[in-house]
């Protein structure tokens, strides 16, 4: 008999013999071992059975003795692009099921490591893994990235050259003490993605026209380039009657086609909220 069987018996007996007195420090006692030792034999023994009564001698350990498996980090990481909302216990759940075990304390280790500890971290790197090599999405993936990326929702959206689409909008940054409310009268270029914007203390159809008529188009012009359409939501400094609303009436004699978003979904407007980050 080896010294680790040796070894191996002693602990099982002294488990054997706090069952029959019923009393785990007299059992100690007995056999020399403190009541520490005890409950961790018992442990082990209970998640490993006899192979956990057996001693290990300490070896040489990597930098990280606690890192999962290579195998393991990469199906991890495959399935938190698969399912960028699951946490680190339903990813842990789900690739059991795989046969892949891994604890999730070890998930949450692998996602630090790659700077995907929340949900928008790896959402950012389910979008960018789509836009730099792309392949087929899943149902669940187009939902979870329309929801989260403005820029994404409009990717059906093609541009030819610059000023093929501007898209405009106005968002309210906030109010100042003796001037009142801040609107930002914003404004971009959907091919080249640049932007404009003027600061007024209101939300009017004139404010709208004011930074077309100073800002963008002199910039076209200066490029020898036009703006074929614009793209707003249905607030009403962009949209009126063709006849009387001035905005209307300003792209009208500027030859703009005038474009609007889906009725009651200005988030569909996604190049001005990725502007705006909202």
């Amino acid at each position: 008999m080896t010294t680790a069987e040796k070894v191996s018996r002693r602990k099982l007996s002294l488990l054997d013999l706090a069952g029959e007195l019923s009393n785990v420090s007299r059992a100690c006692k007995i056999m020399g071992y403190s009541r520490q030792q005890f409950y961790e034999i018992r442990r082990n023994y209970q998640t490993y059975g006899s192979a956990g009564l057996i001693d290990r001698l300490p070896g040489a350990r990597g930098p990280h003795p606690n890192r999962v498996d290579e195998a393991v980090e990469v199906a991890i990481l495959d399935h938190c692009l698969a399912k960028p909302g699951h946490g680190p216990l339903r990813v842990a759940q789900e690739l059991a099921l795989k046969g892949v075990q891994v604890s999730s304390g070890g998930v949450r280790g692998v996602w630090s490591r790659h700077n995907l500890l929340t949900k928008h971290e790896r959402l950012l790197r389910l979008e960018k893994s789509v836009r730099e090599q792309p392949f087929e999405l899943s149902d669940e993936q187009i939902r979870a990235l329309e929801r989260f990326s403005p820029e994404f929702r409009e990717r059906h959206i093609e541009t030819k050259h610059t000023g093929d689409l501007v898209a405009v909008d106005t968002f309210f940054v906030g109010s100042l003490k003796g001037v009142g409310k801040i609107y930002l009268q914003s404004v971009i270029d959907c091919y080249s993605r640049y932007a404009w914007g003027r600061l007024y203390t209101n939300k009017l159809p004139l404010t709208a026209v004011h930074v077309l008529n100073e800002d963008v188009l002199p910039f076209f012009e200066e490029h020898n380039a036009r703006i074929s359409t614009i793209l707003s939501d249905n607030g009403r400094e962009f949209c009126g009657r063709p006849d009387n609303h001035p905005y209307e009436l300003f792209l009208q004699l500027e030859e703009i086609e005038h474009r609007t978003t889906k009725v009651r979904r200005p988030q569909s407007n996604g190049f001005v909220e990725r502007l705006h980050k909202t």
